[in-house]
């Protein structure tokens, strides 16, 4: 079973911000360690991608996955439609909850690899993806 990892942090922005820094997914090479390259697939009718193909490459490790999202008021959620490479299964959220004009973000991730990581390794690289999708995300919209 895949372990989930989370991680939260207060951005200073109002929700509808944040969400709209986490759907400019062309831009996530210039911000989401790993990220090689983000091409939109398909669109919802507010033009958010919901159909995300990625290419990634980090630690020796590269994989090609497309992802699916769904958007809700307080939640960005995501899941595999294809993947090959390192990665086999991707799952994760972005929780919004609003605070007095700053943002309490929540970021859940689960991650399943088709190659073989001892725990510990695996582990400490989930929350350093955390880590880093967090504060990339902060220094997008407050910068």
């Amino acid at each position: 079973m895949t372990e989930r990892t989370e991680g939260t942090t207060e951005i200073e922005g109002r929700p509808e911000e944040i969400v709209e820094a986490i759907a400019d997914f062309e831009s996530y090479p210039e911000w989401v360690d790993g990220i090689r390259s983000a091409k939109v697939l398909d669109r919802d009718d507010q033009g958010r991608g919901t159909r995300v193909a990625f290419e990634f490459s980090a630690m020796g490790f590269t994989a090609s996955y497309t992802l699916g999202y769904e958007y809700e008021d307080d939640r960005v959620s995501w899941t595999t439609v294809d993947a090959s490479g390192a990665v086999r299964d991707i799952q994760g959220e972005y929780r919004l909850e609003p605070l007095n004009g700053d943002t309490r973000v929540t970021y859940r991730l689960a991650v399943d690899l088709a190659v073989s990581l001892p725990g510990f390794v695996k582990r400490r690289a989930d929350r350093a993806a955390i880590r880093a999708g967090l504060e990339g995300l902060k220094r997008r919209v407050e910068g």
